[in-house]
């Protein structure tokens, strides 16, 4: 089982700078004691290419006059706190000047490249090289030298490469290199070729190392990639430019795996890595830690250690202000596994781009309506969940296509929106409508036919429209065009056209067991983040839902809610956190104060009345009363994260 309390222990640095000179084993212990950690991620070689320990698969640090990996490694046993080594496996500075033919290319333009490696960063070297076969040798000799309970590998992820050797390598397959699919291809063989040979390098000196290949985001759908690790660590630090709503869409697909544990990395960074002397409030971390463990996650924290290689005290008191809470939670953590009403067909899986907006847009809607959701892939059992939401971006494969009719016709419900369910200019399942094509007016009007914060009249709705016949479907909400499209012969105030009243289509229907959204509305929540939008999506959720939600709960929308069962232990676990952000400077989104919430309203639903309902891990029981199905109680104070036990 992988530890909940993790530190990342980042710590490149170049060879103009002292290094280990005031390290000591008892200081060293005294910091993880502190900051009550289990288990710490230690370095064999950093980005700059320089190793910690004496080498001859490389060459160590010249400023390094002892083995530092080798005494960490040390103090960490004696103190029974694991000690996974980092290698740099994507950057390696000094390779970089010594070896251009081991250079990664990122454009067929010579000059782009010139560009880029004059620059003052840290430079990528491309796999497809002799570059390769000396990281498996690095590899090897750690684990010879160190036996160390785990690799993590760091930076990696699918590159197109213009190289000789990859252009060269390309021409003798057959691919062509001015084709983009062909790229994607060879760059994934590549990848490939990597994670096997490094995986090799591993495993022929140890069955029961854990590995990690850190690309910074684990790719939904890419089961390869997924299959190539031992277990997952969710890089997401939300001052760094994540946000906080980061996390929770990465956790929530990766959860649905089942047989992979899983690590939710922040940072104890005010905004991101390689910062010496930048300190988050106690509070960020504690919240950031909590959101981790809520999602079925353990925690890692990011610290950079001082190239004189001593502890900063300072952090480990902050880092301990929040993993002594953790540990005290952690008997409600272990073994617990997600429950979910609703599933997300995830556009990243389906599309293979990282970026797409509708899987955020989805994600941040899920999140603020406080409804217990997973993203899926294609691969997955639909089966399992009351209601699949297919966002925005179209539905290519017939067999998705009929795994979708299947569930819909055991009982499932949908909410489709905009291309998901149009293919070849007709909808690609029977839902009671007939469609005409993408509407020629954006932005377009939403007139709701339901109550919402500002009441029944026009919202603007600054995206695409689909345009369809629903005769004899339950409309949800109706549609209007402007009176034309903004252009310079015509346009009309600041911004966009007003509506035109005299034209009224059905904008949004429910039918039996079906749901369709004319608009690509996840996108859009994600670029603008209107609450007409999210307001129609929460609408069709309880109409469609309703009484069969398994938690309903009176909390405002920046709270997070979760639940998991403990099958062993014959118990249900609520998880409530809520987290008062603000921007700092320019976009960084940063905890400070403590806003508790008071006497929180819960509804959760119970095949049998619960025998005790109590907060932990202080163990106070709640009254609750039980009726129709669902146990009511009320938790007297969230104050950042609470935790509810539900037992049978």
């Amino acid at each position: 089982m992988q530890r909940k309390r993790q530190v990342h222990l980042d710590f490149h640095t170049s060879e103009f700078v002292p290094v280990g000179n005031n390290f000591s084993k008892e200081q060293f212990q005294a910091a993880l004691k502190a900051g009550h950690v289990d288990s710490i991620t230690v370095f064999s070689k950093c980005h700059h290419g320089w190793s910690y320990h004496p080498t001859e698969a490389n060459e160590m640090h010249p400023q390094l006059k002892f083995d530092l990996l080798g005494a960490q490694l040390e103090a960490c046993k004696e103190i029974n706190v694991n000690a996974p080594v980092y290698i740099s496996a994507g950057f390696d500075e000094k390779d970089f000047l010594r070896h251009p033919e081991w250079r990664y290319k990122h454009s067929p333009d010579k000059d782009d490249n010139e560009e880029y490696e004059n620059e003052a960063h840290f430079h990528l070297l491309c796999f497809n090289t002799g570059y390769l076969d000396i990281l498996c040798k690095q590899i090897e000799e750690v684990m010879v030298k160190y036996n160390p309970c785990g690799i993590f590998l760091d930076i990696i992820s699918p590159k197109v490469c213009y190289c000789e050797k990859c252009q060269t390598d390309m021409k003798n397959l057959g691919l062509d290199i001015e084709n983009e699919d062909d790229r994607q291809k060879f760059a994934k063989m590549t990848f490939y070729k990597y994670a096997e040979a490094t995986n090799n390098a591993v495993r022929k000196h140890s069955d029961t190392a854990t590995i990690f290949h850190n690309s910074g985001h684990i790719p939904k759908g890419d089961h390869n990639f997924i299959n190539s690790n031992t277990h997952l660590e969710l890089e997401s630090l939300p001052t760094g430019g994540w946000g906080y709503d980061h996390f929770p869409l990465s956790a929530a697909y990766v959860r649905t795996l089942g047989n992979k544990e899983y690590l939710g990395m922040t940072g104890k960074f005010h905004h991101s890595w390689g910062e010496f002397g930048g300190f988050k409030h106690p509070n960020a971390l504690i919240y950031e830690t909590s959101l981790s463990i809520a999602n079925g996650a353990g925690c890692s924290i990011g610290d950079q250690m001082h190239p004189l290689s001593e502890m900063n005290m300072a952090t480990y008191s902050l880092i301990g202000k929040a993993y002594s809470l953790i540990e005290q939670k952690e008997p409600w953590i272990n073994g617990a596994v997600n429950v979910a009403d609703i599933a997300v067909l995830s556009a990243e899986a389906i599309t293979g781009d990282r970026d797409v907006k509708a899987d955020t847009g989805a994600n941040r809607m899920l999140l603020e309506e406080n409804l217990l959701y997973n993203f899926i892939d294609e691969t997955m059992d639909f089966s399992a969940y009351k209601l699949l939401v297919l966002p925005d971006v179209e539905i290519t494969s017939d067999k998705t296509i009929e795994k979708i009719k299947d569930y819909i016709s055991k009982g499932g419900k949908i909410i489709a929106s905009a291309k998901s369910l149009i293919k070849n200019d007709k909808f690609s399942i029977e839902i009671g409508a007939e469609y005409k094509g993408e509407n020629e007016f954006n932005p377009t009007y939403l007139i709701p036919c339901y109550e919402t914060a500002n009441g029944v009249t026009e919202y603007v709705m600054r995206c695409n429209f689909y345009k369809f016949d629903a005769d004899g479907c339950e409309s949800v909400a109706f549609m209007q065009n402007p009176y034309f499209n903004r252009t310079l012969e015509h346009f009309c105030s600041h911004t966009h056209t007003p509506n035109n009243p005299e034209e009224n289509f059905t904008g949004a229907f429910i039918n039996g067991n079906i749901a369709y959204i004319g608009w690509d509305i996840f996108s859009a929540y994600a670029e603008h983040g209107h609450i007409c939008f999210k307001e129609l999506f929460s609408e069709i959720v309880n109409r469609m839902l309703g009484d069969d939600l398994t938690v309903k709960v009176d909390i405002p929308d920046r709270a997070v809610v979760t639940y998991t069962r403990q099958e062993k232990e014959k118990r249900n676990i609520l998880h409530l956190l809520f987290a008062h952000t603000t921007v700092r400077g320019k976009n960084t989104e940063v905890i400070e104060d403590t806003v508790p919430l008071f006497n929180v309203k819960c509804s959760v639903k119970c095949a049998n009345k619960p025998s005790s309902i109590s907060t932990v891990p202080d163990g106070v029981e709640l009254d609750f009363n039980y009726a129709n199905g669902y146990a009511e109680f009320i938790v007297p104070k969230v104050d950042i994260h609470q935790i509810v036990e539900i037992s049978e």
